[in-house]
């Protein structure tokens, strides 16, 4: 009998798994909160916009359409569109248990599923990482993936002219799907100075041999700036968003390696929209759910993997920007070598070894990537004591201060209950990871992905009883 395999996400990472397993001989279940596969990375049109391809910058497109065609084509197969896992069951062995609402979002009439999985790989992906600055909370100022999945998702843009400002590479393919959605782009500021890039990027240059593309890609994206008078400069920052009722203008300052602002370099710029993103923060309430123990690095908390890409849960495994930030190709290349051992399929393999080394160099672009993206240790001082922190509860940066400083508190769930940080409705999915680390001085050992109920769920669907699912028989789940 073949191994029953589920994949959760249907990114790079979590397509890539399924072709591993496939080609391992199991049977998948692949499930994703989105209509299509792909992911951020991947978005694509609506149905209704009949759209003969994605852009004329969206790199990988071809080998993409193959490997999702094949595998949501497969018979053994079984593609979960619009479904949530909502939470993941520890047993007191093996493989854990998956629950999962079936049904588009936010709509009543969600089935609820149970899934006893052989094999479990996780592959959540990651979102935008934006740290808090005053005026933050305006109407305006979006996260560059938000604005970015409008653009590519929608053909909208959030408003124009649009300032685009943060840190890493992903900026420019924000700037390039605004620019081709019709937007004016004012400028790309990269908070992190030329010498912090350059040494990044430059530290033993020969390993850049395999990942030539990249070249590619960069000089494309240069080239459309150039084309379209977009500046982008370095070591600069947006420290400040201002405006009645909505942003209006934004405040850019130069910034130290260390991301304290240098005085007097101050610099207003009228703006219809900000979009801002200071890298990723991985999305790791799945793999804390299922025991999966966590990695901490400088750029943040990761889920911990050996050579072949599992965990420490039995049964689980992990790919994509869960286990670090490294782009899709690196995510797709995890997610095949995680599918193919999930999947039964022999470790000692030539291709296995093939995928690990093609693994191994793409975590040290990763590694290259965090180098020359680093977030700056001194970026707090952007903040006043009114600058909101969490934005769903309105906690403002003073009082989260204050709660800290005081001696009743002794705990991060005694300020988190004090303040009401992160308890508003996204759940410290945004503010959790700068909550955490104000507080990493003061108040040690909070957790920002430690969420029993990974997703909403209403009281009805969970008072309803679930359906018990054997993983993909005979493929009839997908035609629903």
């Amino acid at each position: 009998m073949s191994r029953r395999v589920v994949v959760v996400g249907a990114g790079p990472a979590g397509l890539g798994a399924a072709a591993g397993a496939l080609r391992a001989g199991a049977d998948v279940t692949l499930i994703d909160a989105s209509e299509h596969p792909g992911g951020q990375y991947h978005r694509m049109l609506p149905d209704a916009f009949a759209a003969a391809h994605p852009g004329r910058l969206h790199h990988g497109w071809r080998g993409f359409e193959r490997l999702r065609d094949h595998v949501l084509g497969h018979p053994r197969c079984d593609w979960w569109q619009e479904s949530t896992v909502w939470s993941i069951e520890r047993l007191d062995e093996g493989t854990p248990t998956v629950h999962v609402l079936r049904g588009e979002a936010d709509t009543a009439g969600r089935e609820r599923r149970v899934l006893r999985p052989d094999a479990l790989v996780l592959a959540p992906g990651a979102h935008d990482r934006v740290l808090p600055f005053p005026g933050w909370e305006l109407p305006g100022v979006y996260t560059a993936g938000a604005a970015q999945a409008l653009a590519k998702g929608e053909r909208l843009v959030v408003g124009d002219p649009v300032l685009i400002a943060g840190s890493g590479p992903f900026l420019l393919p924000v700037a390039a799907s605004l620019i081709e959605a019709g937007a004016t782009v004012l400028e790309v500021l990269e908070a992190n100075p030329a010498a912090t890039v350059a040494r990044g990027w430059g530290r033993r240059p020969w390993e850049l041999a395999s990942q030539a593309g990249k070249a590619g890609e960069l000089a494309e994206y240069a080239g459309l700036l150039a084309r379209h008078r977009v500046p982008y400069r370095t070591g600069r920052a947006v420290i400040e968003a201002r405006g009645d009722g909505r942003v209006e203008e934004a405040v850019t300052a130069r910034l130290r390696p260390d991301w304290s602002a240098v005085p007097g370099t101050e610099r207003t710029v009228p703006v219809d929209a900000l979009c801002v993103t200071h890298g990723f923060t991985p999305q790791l309430e799945l793999p804390v759910a299922a025991g999966c123990a966590l990695t901490r690095t400088p750029g943040g908390a990761f889920a911990e993997v050996d050579a072949d890409q599992r965990t420490t849960a039995p049964g689980v495994y992990a790919a994509g920007e869960i286990t670090g930030i490294g782009g899709a190709p690196a995510a797709r290349t995890e997610g095949l070598l995680a599918g193919w051992i999930a999947g039964g399929g022999d470790p000692g393999a030539r291709e296995a070894g093939a995928l690990r080394r093609r693994r191994d160099r793409a975590r040290a672009f990763a590694a290259r990537l965090a180098a020359a993206h680093p977030i700056g240790a001194a970026w707090p001082g952007w903040l006043r004591d009114e600058t909101v922190v969490c934005r769903c509860e309105e906690t403002t940066y003073g009082s989260l201060c204050r709660a800290a400083g005081e001696k009743a508190s002794g705990s991060a769930r005694a300020v988190k209950l004090g303040t009401r940080a992160g308890l508003g409705p996204c759940q410290a999915r945004v503010c959790g990871p700068t909550v955490a680390e104000l507080l990493s001085d003061t108040v040690p050992g909070a957790n920002p992905h430690h969420r029993p109920i990974a997703q909403p769920i209403r009281l009805g669907e969970l008072a309803s009883p679930p359906t018990e699912n054997t993983p993909n028989p005979d493929k009839k789940e997908s035609a629903r």
